[in-house]
């Protein structure tokens, strides 16, 4: 309790008007006074007096138990015969009201259901109880005989009343059960009684469920029962009396300690023989009687009611209220132990005894003048009436008269009970705990120890709180003592508190069953209050020496658990409401316990010092470091752990102060530690250089220890930067991983055996089993790489960007590796020639006996070619590594790499003089080839040298072909201009190959600098001319570069594989699709009408049907399924697709070069087709589209190629071809300016926004680019937007169009190139070109006046580019920019016409095509439309 509150309790106290001999001041100077009297006159208890008061509770309560009973033989009465039901009228009076013989009546239809209730009976089956007996049938089948008589129920019908029937009941009952006996036997009749109110209360029960109103008839029906169960008294058959029986009698007390359970208990806590403990019960037994105890308790009642000492008084409770609820319950407890003496002495009612008891030193919790005081007022107040003790007891509380003088009075003389009983049932409270302590399992107490506490508490008038604050003191003091451990402190502790088990009986004990604070503080006894006050203190002060004795050894390996001291702290002293504590208590112990703990930690830090560092410096490594580390973070993860529901205890944290002592010693020595180990290592050189894993080892557990850092003290850094000390390691194992990239990539590749992956040969493979093991391993050697710097967690962005970048160059080195040497393998296995590509190659004789042989053996089918499985799992591997390419990017965050690099380092310009640069060239096709053959063609393919000999490139044979199309690229990486050779050879199957002609190019840096794609036409050193497409971009230390790289790999290796394959079936294609075989279709026509006329004299027009145009092609159908099946066997879906593409492309081309002559200056000698022609073959294009489209015709499902992939540019630019083919040359050549000159306005308009852009940017007049860069993506090296220099070029369409290059940032992904592949589609169909305007003008010799004007216009608009060139790279150095900067597309260096060297103004065209030119620079030939 609170001070305060009890500062208002005593404010509530009344003052006394009685005189005392010391008076006080105050309340408070009064308590205090008192309880320092009380504590001054409290005395030690000997064992002696402990052990006597003891032994007289004990035995007491031995006198006081119930006597036991013994059964005895004796003769008995004869038992007199109960009374019965004697006559008719006697049992019927009540039913009939007095000066009245009628009756209520029953409800109608009673008899019925009366019959079926007694059939029931009968038949057992009724459900109210006890009709099941057979005495009870038989007495009701009797009645049931007489009530089925035909009249009387006739009488019941109609009068219904219910006296017939008891009274025939009860007649036939009487009838029934006289029968045979003698007159004198009157037995049976008790049991007509019962029946008869058996059949009574059935008669009740029918009324009832009939639910008739007939209260008053159910009455006087209770009424008749009741009196016939009462003269019932015994229901059993009287089957004779005997003359004697035995009866119970009281056995005497033998007052040996053998039948004495609680004295016997006390002989053994008190550690006594039972011998000595029998002479003393007998040497005092005649003084501790029943007598005495009465006398005791009457003694007690008195002193109680006058308030003298001998009892608890009003000033021993600092609450009046307090004091009277006590007294008004001890007064009627007290009732209850005189009630319990005399039930066992009945004696002792009549006199009250004279025996005098000896006298005991006085009682009193207070001086002897305040004894006197309250004597005086107790006689001045005598006739105030009776003390509270009850009157029917027999006899008057003892009364004052009885003692000899008033000092007599005041001193109590107690037998049993103690002057002052509080130390005494302290004293033999704490034998009783030592005892049960050794001798039970229970604990505080044992059951029989516990009976014997409440013995005492009975007998000495001990309150429940007392006892509770008793049982507390004790507790504390063995704990102090060490007797108890702080479990079993905790017990006693939940024993006050918790309620126990009520007895059947509670015993009279004032405020029994409560718990110590069910009884509030404030109205205990002001003794109990600081006796209870001061033990909580002193448990407080020994809790928390015994909390930090055990909170600073949290650190050893097997710390002791503070759980219990917590809780008795928490639970039995900081929450007990009595409990206050000084404001800076906590604070001052907070202090000192974590100052304790910093001790420890610091000791426990210096002992993992010693364990994992040695002594000697020159012995150190990593692993020392990497061992002290996990001992540090071990620890703290398991302080953390064993804290984490109480991270704080008494306000100090065991984890935080850890962390705070050792984090920052351990970082200051591992820093240091590091830093010598690495010095160590350099001075020792390669063979002293310490492993990699030791430092990814050593960096994971700083890493660990930071976090933990970064949690626990979040406002104080790192001690160092982890990832500057560490980064040297990764950087070892990324170049270990780069220079074992390529031999991996080999071995790999060596292993292989290019196969399918199926269990059973006989099974069909899926696409996942369809690649071989060397691209998978490939990968997986990829992706574990960079899951093993993942792993580390690297908390460095800028570092974990470069990393990814230093990778993505190695994976790109890999992939370019892979490309190469699987496409010189498939290469090999892809020259060998198809029978066509054979017979071609053979002379005119040899192909004339082949064609003879052929037809001789009617054999028109042709062969398909045998490829190779593995070939096919080459493809697919290079299919497989692009999926598994772009799932790898999204792995390494490639844009966050970039985008986080850019973030710290910004973006760094592009200088005129990179590193290296990596030149882009397409090999497109040539012109006007010098024949090598006999038969008039050559077999051209183009060899690329660089100036040194060495060879670059190579691309395939076109076969037959005067101007072939490779449409091939290669990559070439320089640091500085370089010239390269390009060779055109016929390829010859035997002996040497011939010379077609030889040209050069000058790849200089500097005049790439805008990054745009160029477009040139190189002269042959013999005759014609070969077309190149050059582009170049800066070789880049950037991820997505790196990754586009990477990407083109793949790419061109796929392409150039796939076109190895259609390449096979491309002869067959074009022999198919030719003019040959479009003259001998029509020829077929013209024959049979000639036929006819012959034979019939009249001529017909030749007409070719439907079926056989399509049975033309009948003969390459199935040369493609032929073909397709074996592909199918091996290649993936998505290969399989790629492949039919490619082929439809070939379809397309083979489809246009008969319709319409290549792009050029010159007329062609080609003839345009007739209109029959042109249905054949647009005929020929619907078929061979639904061919690979291949949709089901039930199903309506795609099998092949998509039609939007059919659908291509090419493909809208034949099916468009018809609107003009047979158009006049005036309408076409003005169609073509018309197209020629909106292309120029759209150019136009793009330059005014870029100009306008670029002018919001910067008031300054700098060049365009200067402004445009911030439009582009960051990523891309993509050229300034503005309309100078070949920018311009590329305005004006038509005869030159150049579009966007596909840059290596382009194919970074899958998903920028299916981006740039999509832009290149909608740009093919924004800006309509009329190339095939001027294809088909070729063929028209009126128009030859036309194309070479269009030819002027191109070379003035190229020269008009090289000026713009020049004024913008003198406008760039004004500006002090660099070359890089530099936006124009001059051509130095290269081979070029003289005529360019003069820049001439541009003049306007006669046929007003506005300012359009050509785009091809430094050359004098005719620019070719790109694709």
């Amino acid at each position: 309790m609170s001070g305060s509150t009890r500062h208002s309790y005593a404010s509530n106290r009344r003052v006394d008007s009685i005189q005392s001999v010391r008076s006080v001041t105050s309340d408070e100077e009064r308590r205090n006074s008192r309880i320092q009297a009380s504590k001054a006159r409290q005395t030690a208890v000997s064992y002696d007096e402990a052990y006597s008061f003891a032994l007289r509770v004990a035995f007491l309560n031995y006198l006081l138990q119930p006597r036991k009973k013994r059964k005895e033989y004796v003769a008995v009465p004869k038992p007199v015969h109960r009374s019965h039901s004697s006559s008719v009228s006697e049992l019927m009076k009540d039913f009939v009201p007095s000066g009245s013989s009628s009756s209520m009546k029953l409800p109608h239809g009673f008899r019925g259901q009366l019959e079926k209730r007694m059939t029931a009976v009968l038949q057992g089956t009724e459900r109210l109880p006890g009709y099941n007996d057979a005495a009870v049938k038989r007495t009701f089948g009797v009645a049931y005989t007489a009530f089925t008589q035909r009249d009387f129920q006739k009488s019941i019908d109609k009068d219904r009343k219910v006296e017939p029937l008891v009274l025939i009941f009860y007649s036939s009952a009487i009838k029934f059960h006289s029968a045979g006996k003698s007159p004198d036997d009157y037995h049976w009749r008790s049991l007509v009684d019962r029946h008869l109110a058996m059949f009574v209360r059935l008669i009740s029960s029918v009324i009832k469920d009939i639910g008739s109103d007939r209260d008053d008839l159910l009455a006087r029906l209770n009424t008749l029962e009741n009196k016939l169960l009462t003269n019932d008294q015994n229901l059993s058959l009287d089957k004779g009396q005997e003359s004697s029986t035995f009866v119970e009698v009281e056995v005497p007390l033998s007052y040996e300690i053998k039948d004495m359970p609680m004295v016997l208990f006390v002989a053994k806590i008190f550690g006594l023989p039972n011998s000595q403990v029998q002479n003393d019960i007998d040497k005092n037994m005649t003084t501790w009687t029943e007598e005495a105890a009465l006398k005791d308790f009457k003694n007690y009642q008195f002193r109680l009611s006058a308030n003298m000492a001998g009892t608890l008084r009003k000033l021993d409770f600092d609450v009046d209220d307090a004091f009277e609820d006590w007294k008004r319950t001890e007064t009627q407890q007290l009732a209850q132990i005189f009630a319990e003496i005399l039930s066992i002495r009945p004696d002792l009612k009549t006199g009250s005894g004279s025996d005098k008891p000896l006298p005991l030193r006085p009682m009193s919790l207070y001086s002897e003048d305040q004894a006197f005081s309250d004597l005086s007022k107790m006689l001045s107040n005598r006739s105030s009436g009776s003390f509270g003790f009850d009157p029917s007891s027999g006899f008057s509380p003892m009364s004052p008269d009885d003692n000899s003088s008033i000092r007599s009075v005041d001193e109590p003389s107690y037998t049993f009970m103690p002057v002052d009983p509080r130390p005494v049932y302290k004293t033999i409270l704490q034998y009783v705990m030592s005892y049960d302590q050794l001798h039970s399992e229970e604990f505080p107490f044992a059951e029989e120890s516990i009976e014997f506490l409440t013995e005492l508490a009975i007998r000495w008038r001990i309150p429940q709180f007392m006892r509770h604050v008793t049982l507390v003191e004790v507790a504390v003091r063995k704990f102090l003592d060490q007797e108890i451990s702080t479990m079993q402190l905790d017990a006693c502790l939940d024993f006050v508190k918790e309620a126990q088990p009520e007895p059947k009986k509670p015993p009279p004990i004032n405020f029994f069953g409560a718990t110590l604070f069910d009884v509030e503080p404030g109205r205990w006894t002001m003794t109990d209050f600081a006796g209870y006050q001061q033990s909580i203190k002193d448990l407080h002060d020994a809790l928390l020496r015994e909390l930090y004795t055990l909170l600073i050894q949290c650190y050893q390996p097997n710390p002791p658990s503070v759980g219990v001291v917590m809780s008795v702290l928490t639970n039995h002293v900081q929450n007990d409401p009595t409990y206050t504590e000084r404001p800076d208590e906590m604070a001052e112990y907070t202090q000192h316990l974590e100052n304790g703990l910093r001790q420890k930690a610091a000791e426990v830090y210096r002992g993992f010092l010693d364990a994992n560092i040695p002594s000697n410096m020159e012995d150190w490594n990593f692993a020392h470091v990497v061992k002290l580390g996990q001992a540090v973070v071990g620890l703290a993860e398991k302080i953390k752990k064993r804290y984490r529901k109480n991270p704080e205890i008494m306000g100090a944290s065991p984890f935080k102060v850890l962390v705070e002592t050792i984090f920052p010693s351990f970082e200051e020595d591992a820093q240091e530690f590091i830093k010598r180990v690495v010095d160590m290592s350099k001075t020792r050189g390669e063979e002293g250089q310490i492993d990699v894993q030791d430092g990814f080892d050593l960096y994971k557990e700083l890493v660990e220890i930071r976090k933990m850092h970064v949690e626990s003290l979040p406002g104080k850094p790192f001690a160092f930067h982890i990832e500057s000390l560490l980064e040297d390691f990764v950087w070892r194992w990324i170049r270990n991983a780069e220079a074992r990239m390529t031999d991996f990539v080999e071995q790999a590749i060596k292993q292989d055996t290019f196969q399918v992956r199926t269990n059973d040969p006989d099974d069909i493979p899926t696409d996942e089993q369809r690649h071989s093991v060397s691209i998978i391993d490939t990968f997986t050697l990829f992706t574990q790489t960079v899951n093993q710097i993942h792993q580390l967690d690297w908390d460095d962005e800028l570092h974990h960007a470069k990393f990814m970048t230093a990778l993505a160059k190695a994976f790109s080195a890999g992939i370019g590796r892979y490309c190469e040497i699987v496409e010189q393998h498939f290469a090999k296995e892809m020259d060998r020639q198809t029978p066509q590509e054979a017979a071609a190659s053979r002379s005119a004789q040899d192909r004339f006996l082949q064609y003879a042989k052929d037809a001789w053996n009617s054999k028109d089918k042709v062969e398909p070619f045998q490829f190779y499985p593995q070939s096919f799992v080459k493809l697919n591997n290079i299919e497989y590594a692009m999926q598994a390419l772009d799932k790898l990017e999204k792995t390494m965050n490639v844009d966050g790499c970039a985008e986080a690099i850019r973030r710290v380092e910004g973006i760094k310009p592009l200088v005129r003089k990179a590193g290296k640069y990596v030149f882009t060239i397409k090999i497109v096709e040539a012109e006007d080839l010098k024949a090598c053959d006999p038969g008039g063609y050559s077999d051209p393919y183009v060899v690329l040298c660089d100036e040194y000999q060495k060879r670059l490139a190579k691309t395939r044979i076109i076969m037959r072909n005067l101007n072939p199309r490779w449409d091939e690229s290669i990559d070439i990486t320089v640091s500085g201009p370089l010239n390269i050779i390009a060779t055109i050879w016929d390829y010859d199957t035997f002996g040497d190959h011939d010379f077609v002609g030889r040209t050069s190019l000058k790849l200089d840096p500097v005049h790439f600098s805008d990054y745009l794609p160029r477009e040139f036409w190189l002269d042959l050193d013999t005759q014609g001319r070969l077309l190149l497409r050059v582009s170049m971009e800066g070789e880049r230390d950037d991820i997505q570069f790196h990754f586009g790289k990477a990407f083109r790999h793949l790419k061109r290796t796929e392409r150039d594989m796939v076109r190895k394959i259609t390449d096979k079936l491309t002869s067959h294609i074009n022999h198919s699709l030719s003019h040959d075989t479009l003259k001998s279709l029509l020829s077929r026509g013209i024959a049979a009408s000639m036929a006819n006329l012959w034979k019939k004299r009249q001529s017909t027009a030749p007409t070719v049907t439907a079926q056989d145009v399509e049975n033309t092609l009948q003969p390459l159908f199935t040369y493609f399924d032929e073909n397709f099946a074996i592909m199918k066997q091996t290649l993936t879906d998505a290969t399989m697709v790629a492949v039919m593409t490619r082929l439809w492309k070939e379809v397309l081309m083979a489809i246009e070069n008969l319709l319409v002559p290549p792009l050029s200056d010159k007329p062609s000698t080609q003839k345009p087709l007739t209109q029959a022609e042109m249905d054949i073959v647009y005929r020929w294009l619907e078929l061979l589209f639904n061919f690979f489209n291949a949709k089901d015709a039930h199903t309506g499902e795609v099998l092949g190629v998509p039609s939007d992939v059919l659908k291509s540019p090419k493909w809208h630019e034949l099916a468009s071809l018809n609107f003009f083919y047979f158009d006049s040359t005036e309408n076409l050549i003005r169609t073509s300016e018309r197209m020629a000159a909106a292309n120029a306005q759209r150019a136009r308009e793009q330059q005014q926004a870029t100009a306008a852009a670029a002018g919001a940017g910067s008031r300054m007049s700098a060049p365009p680019q200067l402004h445009s860069n911030n439009h582009h993506n960051s990523n891309s090296l993509a050229p300034p937007g503005g309309m100078t220099g070949a920018a311009a070029i590329g305005a004006f369409g038509s005869l030159g169009t150049i579009r966007r290059g596909k840059s290596i940032m382009m194919s970074r992904n899958l998903g920028t190139m299916r981006q740039a592949k999509l832009e290149k589609r909608k740009e093919a169909q924004a800006d309509p070109s009329d190339d095939m305007i001027l294809r088909i003008l070729r063929m028209r010799p009126e128009a030859a006046h036309y194309l070479k004007e269009r030819h002027r216009q191109k070379e003035r608009m190229a020269a008009a580019a090289a000026a713009a060139m020049i004024v913008r790279q003198s406008v760039n150095q004004k500006f002090g920019l660099g070359a890089g900067f530099d936006n124009g597309g001059g051509g130095g260096g290269l081979r070029v016409n003289k005529r360019q060297s003069v820049v001439p103004p541009v003049p306007k065209l006669p046929f007003g095509a506005g300012t359009s030119g050509g785009q091809v620079i430094g050359g004098g030939q005719f620019g070719r439309g790109g694709r």
